[in-house]
């Protein structure tokens, strides 16, 4: 009986210090994340769109580097493909920055 109670409290004060853990990450670096995150992913774009270009008809590197790092773009091809070609507008620049 004891035992049980003593294990319940102890699971109460782990999921309290795991909350205020994530109160305190999202008070602190959430944004640095969510911005390092969106900056990933331009970057990568941006270097899919160098190597693999003439996919969409930009050809920039010669077809033989393309070839060899084919294997490691493989599987991010086609949602490449889909947000180099998404349609974008004067929103999408601003993406919900405030301030």
């Amino acid at each position: 009986m004891v035992r049980e109670r003593l294990k319940r409290w102890w699971q109460q004060v782990r999921g309290f210090v795991k909350t205020v853990g994530q109160m305190f990450y999202g008070a602190t670096i959430y944004d640095w994340v969510r911005e390092l995150n969106k900056e990933r992913g331009t970057r990568e774009r941006l270097f899919v769109l160098a190597v693999f270009g003439d996919v969409l008809g930009v050809p920039l590197l010669p077809p033989y580097y393309a070839l060899r790092l084919l294997p490691f773009v493989v599987p991010q091809i086609e949602r490449w493909r889909y947000s180099m070609l998404r349609e974008r507008d004067l929103t999408d620049l601003f993406d919900s920055e405030i301030g």
